[in-house]
């Protein structure tokens, strides 16, 4: 017998394969451990689990594909929903606006808006979840020009605690809503959300390698490009160290490398020849320094951008560390290359920094309990245990790089990049924290969700 109650033959418990299916993660280093889960493919059956929670007193959790798992609370004793919503994403053109099914993942996004000249505000990957996504922020390669991705959501539709479903935008439930984008979750199972898409005809988009050795000179000339960037381009600059596996080109695993990738927003055809004016602005001084032993930056369509960052494809073991940092000057530059450079001994298979400003940096008037980040670059590191490198030494260096960042560390953190149930997730006010709190109350008023919500929010 693997389930819970006849009526709920959805629900399953350890050792079953729906229960195996239910709780996969992508972050392996972090599983999932609830006391029983189940999938969930329409909304009578989110409805269903949450009652059956309710009756046996189980919290309830919820995720899509684990992408967060390890700085998730743990799930001990809890019913987990995996949202896997059937449907198709919905395209409205003329409002600029997808309706998606909580469970779509960003592929499916872009593959859907680009038939109408479109894309929507999504990560460097096309496997992860939209919703939670969203939810926590949102930093996508476009945020430079539109701003933190949550911020173009227009309505959540989600299961309460009650069993009810309630559609929440700027009119109704307007205060959920606000709540709901950035607050810290726990109000609900979301089952659909609607985001703003925004024009988009071409992209220049790729990744350029260099010998780890050329690193300071290159990185210091990104940086200070990075001061007055147009905001139509966003990038990263990472020490990479790959291992030797089939996917990688063995020129990338010969030793570690400088990457530096991103992406130019053309809005229209005739805005072509000025994308490809501001990409040559951003790598034409870079290859001067020093030639790149592998170099895909590209005139091409927006599913280019799912590729130029090299996201896993498959689930890995991650253990990481992330930072907002202020203007890190020639002198960070130094501090990081001295604790993920080349001869630092960095066990990290990539560290670096994400380019920030533009617009990310602009609160949104509409906007709900997260709307920008006041940083200048996010710092992320993360390695991958196996053979005599042991959790524990990655986790001592991200201890160093921290310390060595702590000049510039802002104390802030974007929630879509934390790594650890034990780092501070700090990205809301006091008084932020305690509004969100006041929805959770109201609309969960047994505490249903409350073991949903983001592991140590502090507030400033």
């Amino acid at each position: 017998m693997t389930t819970v109650d006849d009526r709920y033959t959805s629900v399953a418990l350890p050792g079953d394969p729906a229960f195996a299916a239910a709780t996969h993660v992508f972050n392996l280093a972090a599983p999932a451990e609830p006391a029983a889960a189940l999938t969930a493919r329409t909304v009578e059956e989110v409805r269903a689990a949450v009652a059956h929670a309710r009756a046996e007193g189980l919290p309830v959790r919820v995720h899509t594909t684990g992408h967060g798992s390890a700085a998730s609370r743990p799930m001990r004793g809890s019913l987990l929903i995996r949202t896997d919503l059937g449907g198709a994403v919905e395209i409205d053109a003329a409002r600029r606006v997808a309706r998606v099914p909580a469970g779509t993942r960003w592929g499916a996004v872009v593959e859907a808006a680009a038939a109408h000249g479109l894309t929507p505000p999504h990560g460097s990957s096309p496997d992860v979840g939209v919703v939670g996504y969203l939810l926590r922020g949102g930093m996508s390669f476009y945020s430079r020009k539109v701003g933190l991705a949550v911020n173009g959501v227009r309505a959540v539709e989600l299961v309460t605690a009650d069993g009810e479903l309630l559609r929440a935008d700027a009119v109704t439930e307007p205060d959920l809503f606000w709540a709901l984008r950035g607050g810290g979750g726990g109000f609900g199972v979301v089952t659909a959300i609607e985001v703003d898409l925004f024009p988009v005809a071409r992209v220049v988009t790729g990744a350029a390698f260099w010998p780890a050795a050329h690193a300071s000179r290159l990185l210091k000339t990104w940086r200070r490009w990075t001061e007055d960037a147009p905001w139509e381009v966003a990038t990263s600059a990472r020490i990479m160290n790959l291992p030797p596996l089939p996917e990688v080109p063995p020129v990338l695993a010969a030793g570690p490398v400088l990457c530096v990738d991103g992406v130019v927003l053309i809005e229209t055809e005739g805005d072509v020849p000025a994308g490809r004016a501001q990409a040559d602005d951003l790598l034409a001084p870079l290859r001067a320094l020093a030639d790149p032993v592998m170099d895909t930056w590209q005139l091409t369509a927006t599913s280019g951008v799912l590729e130029a960052h090299m996201d896993p494809s498959d689930p890995v073991a991650i253990i990481g560390d992330h930072l907002l940092l202020s203007e890190i000057g020639d002198d960070g530059v130094d501090e990081l290359l001295r604790v993920i450079g080349e001869g630092s001994g960095s066990p990290l298979i990539t560290a670096g920094l994400r380019q920030l400003g533009g617009a990310y940096a602009a609160p949104h008037p509409g906007g709900g309990a997260l709307t920008h980040f006041d940083a200048a670059f996010a710092y992320s590191g993360a390695g991958v245990p196996g053979g005599d490198l042991t959790t524990e030494d990655i986790k001592a260096h991200c201890a160093r790089v921290r310390e060595a960042l702590t000049p510039w560390d802002t104390g802030r953190t974007a929630p879509t990049f934390v790594e650890s149930q034990d780092q501070p997730q700090r990205h809301l006010t006091q008084a932020q924290v305690e509004a969100a709190d006041a929805v959770r109350r109201r609309v969960d008023p047994t505490a249903l969700f409350q073991a949903d919500t983001m592991l140590n929010t502090t507030a400033l």
